[in-house]
């Protein structure tokens, strides 16, 4: 697709206010390969205000004619999943096949959830005498992540019309061409002018902006903790709600029943894909002492066979950071049994797979959040330990556990301070509420629960 230089306002892409520009880059090769403007306040106040003029009439829009605006939006976004695929591909590094499944085919199906919710919702109920109603907040601000460019605006734009809320987003600097991409869907949807408005832009200018805005109602953000600290705080001083998906540092506990084998193997991809990119990736194996040596090296096989077949990290700082942490690791104890901090090629911000044995619950590989291709398998003696090496984190995010039956990995997942777990290997449901417990954020996204954070209520009595 061809970049736009303006902002998408109004039902219209709009002149910028400012003259600087957002280089993006293919991490790939480190080309640069567009230019979007960089958003100021100015921009900013214009999106607030067009999506304040434009909420009393789609909050007042019958939620079936939402669903169909919705449902709209779903089929552009599927006629158009190859080019959205190859927009990420070309600014996320992801490779294609990766990119087509999950970065075009996730949000197809989300979108189709918030659809087919929108009509169906309860947005009225009877409570003994009281008619209770859910009202959409009104105007949201949402700044979303870089790392699943475009699930992650589906995932807010979509349950906040759904609800009859508008919003302003303000997408990650190192993926604009997919929220751009996303903004041309809206409009070929025909959503009414100002229900979704876009500022492309950089974090501590248009997202804090944004953030701290007093026409903004609520404030959706996915991203690190440490700048979801600081959005929680800008917005708990208004007085504004927030809905937070920050970090995670998930723990995959293979209990000593379990398919060792497929519990590996599974979990060394779970972490690979998109690179280790990923806040939900299970990045801390637990494996009993009795299976520790046979897992390490099934871990160390799972991860040299993805090779080439990883992407890049998005960008040189990621990049560097990610490397550091390998350095950490190699620093503190921990023992390489696969990849290293060595670059594996000459261009481009690739990482090696890697895999560390001998890890401890405190080192810092297993206590921070990585964000690249780096598992840490850690030993345990038994399920007690197991259990308080899983919940010893700051973060409460996701996880899985093995069990040879289902009941028995139900029973040590309920005791997991985390706000997902998947159960020998289970799917990805776009129903299922998701989001986390502790410092991983306040809040839910998907599903009806992710519908609820855009609503407030208000009941009558008689």
């Amino acid at each position: 697709m061809k970049a736009h230089d303006g902002m998408y306002i109004g039902g219209e892409w709009r002149v910028a206010a400012g003259t600087d520009t957002i280089a993006v880059v293919n991490p790939a090769d480190e080309q640069v390969i567009a230019h979007v403007p960089a958003g100021v306040a100015e921009d900013v106040d214009a999106a607030v205000f067009a999506a304040h003029e434009a909420f009393p009439a789609w909050a007042a829009t019958p939620p079936a004619e939402r669903a169909a605006r919705i449902a709209a939006l779903r089929d552009v976004l599927v006629a158009r999943k190859d080019e959205i695929a190859e927009t990420v591909t070309a600014e996320l590094g992801a490779p294609l096949q990766f990119s087509q499944m999950v970065h075009a085919g996730v949000p197809i199906l989300v979108a189709g959830s918030y659809a087919e919710l929108a009509a169906s919702y309860a947005f009225e109920e009877k409570v003994g005498n009281s008619t209770v109603y859910a009202e959409p907040v009104g105007v949201v601000g949402a700044i979303t992540p870089w790392n699943y460019p475009l699930h992650q605006i589906v995932a807010k734009v979509a349950p906040a019309l759904a609800a009859g809320c508008t919003v302003v987003l303000k997408p990650a600097e190192d993926t604009p061409l997919t929220a751009q991409l996303f903004a041309e869907a809206v409009h070929e949807a025909g959503i009414p002018a100002g229900v979704f408005n876009l500022v492309t832009g950089l974090g501590p200018v248009a997202g804090q902006a944004l953030a701290g805005h007093p026409g903004v109602d609520l404030v959706s953000f996915t991203g690190s903790t440490a700048v979801g600290k600081q959005i929680g705080a800008t917005a708990g001083a208004a007085v504004k709600r927030v809905a937070l998906e920050l970090g995670g540092k998930s723990a995959n506990v293979i209990l000593p029943s379990a398919d060792l084998a497929k519990a590996v193997g599974v979990g060394v991809a779970n972490v690979m894909g998109n690179s280790g990119q990923t806040c939900s990736a299970w990045t801390r194996m637990l494996v009993h002492t009795s299976q520790y040596d046979e897992a390490v090296a099934l871990a160390a096989e799972a991860a040299a066979k993805y090779g080439d077949r990883i992407g890049p990290l998005v960008n040189a700082k990621q990049h560097t950071r990610v490397r550091g942490y390998i350095e950490k690791g190699v620093a503190e104890g921990a023992r390489l049994v696969a990849g290293g901090p060595e670059a594996p090629r000459e261009q481009g911000y690739f990482v090696s797979p890697t895999v560390f044995a001998d890890v401890t619950p405190e080192m810092t590989i297993a206590q921070e959040e990585i964000f690249g291709p780096v598992v840490s398998i850690i030993r345990y003696e038994d399920e007690d330990e197991a259990l308080r090496i899983a919940n010893g984190t700051v973060y409460g995010l996701a996880g899985a556990v093995w069990a040879a039956d289902d009941a028995e990995a139900v029973a040590f997942a309920r005791r997991m301070d985390t706000g997902q777990v998947d159960i020998n290997g289970g799917r990805f449901n776009p129903l299922a509420p998701f989001g986390g417990y502790k410092q991983s954020g306040v809040g839910r996204e998907l599903g009806a629960h992710g519908l609820s954070e855009y609503l407030q209520t208000k009941s009558l009595q008689f």
